[in-house]
């Protein structure tokens, strides 16, 4: 079962993508700032983040480039404030996508489901190429 890993300073926030995502049979994980989110990552085997831009502390755009040195799981970052140049900047930094918020779930939904799909198909090759080399 694929688990994601729901970042956002918001408690109330964090529980309602936390009902969304497990009603469609994901295993979730929560974290309340980045470096929660970094330690989170750690510990729990992370299929996907979702980051939240605004935060205080450590905000998305820094935590983006931390997990992204350590880990190879999609991060698709989510904020009610993001910028056309911020959005450029963040799929710079290595976000799979951005999504605004008040969160359309369709499009978050579509957007979890490509990233996960787009990942087992890269471990899958992978996979097929070091048989190849054996």
């Amino acid at each position: 079962m694929n688990k994601i890993l729901v970042i956002d300073d918001e408690p109330s926030v964090r529980g309602v993508i936390r009902e969304i995502l497990e009603y469609e049979n994901y295993s979730v994980c929560e974290a309340g700032s980045g470096l929660e989110a970094l330690e989170k990552a750690a510990t729990e085997p992370v299929s996907l983040a979702l980051l939240d831009v605004k935060m205080p502390g450590m905000d998305g755009f820094e935590t983006l480039p931390r997990i992204k040195e350590k880990y190879d799981f999609p991060v698709i970052m989510v904020s009610a404030h993001i910028t056309v140049d911020q959005v450029s900047n963040a799929l710079k930094l290595g976000a799979y996508d951005c999504i605004p918020k008040p969160l359309d779930l369709n499009r978050l939904l579509i957007s979890i489901r490509h990233a996960v799909e787009r990942e087992e198909l890269l471990a899958e090759i992978k996979e097929l190429r070091n048989s190849k080399a054996n």
